[in-house]
């Protein structure tokens, strides 16, 4: 019986990790560009009883000849689905949708005074001034929207319009109704996308490619300006189906009462044994 109480408490304890998994997905699930994450559950090691030691006695048996007796179940893993969410139409020029599920912006986000790289897939961003005459390009936390040449986009203060090609160009429109090219969005697409670390604020990093073995081209790539990858004045939504977590979350709640019940059970059958003493 206490062996059984283990293996409940064990499970539960697992079964939180996913209610908590679920839970996290529906908090985001209007959030811009946000992945949704789904657990999957591995059974830990379990022991086979023999209690029949007499072979003789199992012939025409039907039935497995034993008891496997586990130790619950553990989470193994929690996978990024990088399945595309719905793109919604805005009023705004700042806003941006990637049209491609592993695509991400590239980002320079300052920690404890250091610059640092992190990806997103949220695309509304913001000008914010940055010196006389110019704005920068960010998100809307602050941080820097990288171009290919690896800087942060400004862009001068005065200026009629601005636009972005399919392909990541920044094109702003003058006083005088010139145009004029301000770089190219850095895009990378991510070729290993349960590598990537979520750092908060609905950004990713990516760990240690050398502690893992592994070559930056073997992981992620530079977009090269393709077209059809960006639309503008549009966002991408999350891509979390309410419905499917819902009934992940019943299923969930469902088996933790059951294993909370084990426990109790396990516990009267061992006052009632104490009893009987």
């Amino acid at each position: 019986m206490n062996r059984s109480m283990l293996t409940a408490s064990v499970t539960m304890a697992q079964l939180q990790k996913k209610i908590d998994t679920i839970g996290h997905n529906l908090a985001n699930s209007n959030t811009n560009g946000y992945k949704s994450r789904e657990t999957n559950f591995n059974d830990l090691l379990f022991q086979q009883i023999n209690n029949q030691p007499n072979a003789n006695e199992e012939i025409g048996r039907r039935t497995p000849n034993g008891i496997r007796q586990g130790s619950g179940a553990k989470l193994s893993e929690t996978n990024l689905r990088m399945e595309q969410g719905s793109i919604k139409s805005t009023d705004r020029s700042l806003d941006l949708a990637l049209k491609r599920p592993n695509d991400f912006f590239e980002l320079l986000v300052e920690e404890n005074g250091d610059f640092t790289t992190r990806y997103t897939r949220d695309g509304a961003f913001y000008l914010s001034p940055y010196d006389e005459g110019e704005m920068a390009l960010v998100t809307s936390n602050g941080d820097f929207v990288l171009g290919t040449n690896g800087e942060p986009i400004f862009v001068p203060e005065n200026f009629k319009d601005i636009k972005f090609s399919e392909s990541g160009e920044v094109i702003v429109t003058n006083n005088d109704n010139t145009e004029e090219s301000l770089g190219q969005l850095q895009l990378v697409q991510v070729l290993r996308p349960q590598l990537l670390q979520a750092t908060g604020e609905n950004q990713f990093a990516l760990p240690d490619l050398e502690q893992l073995n592994l070559l930056d081209e073997e992981v992620y790539q530079v977009v090269e300006g393709e077209e059809g990858l960006i639309q503008q004045m549009a966002l991408e939504m999350s891509n979390v189906d309410t419905a499917t977590e819902m009934t992940e979350l019943l299923t969930a709640q469902r088996s933790y009462q059951f294993n909370a019940k084990s426990i109790s059970i396990a516990d009267q059958m061992a006052g009632l044994i104490s009893n009987l003493r």
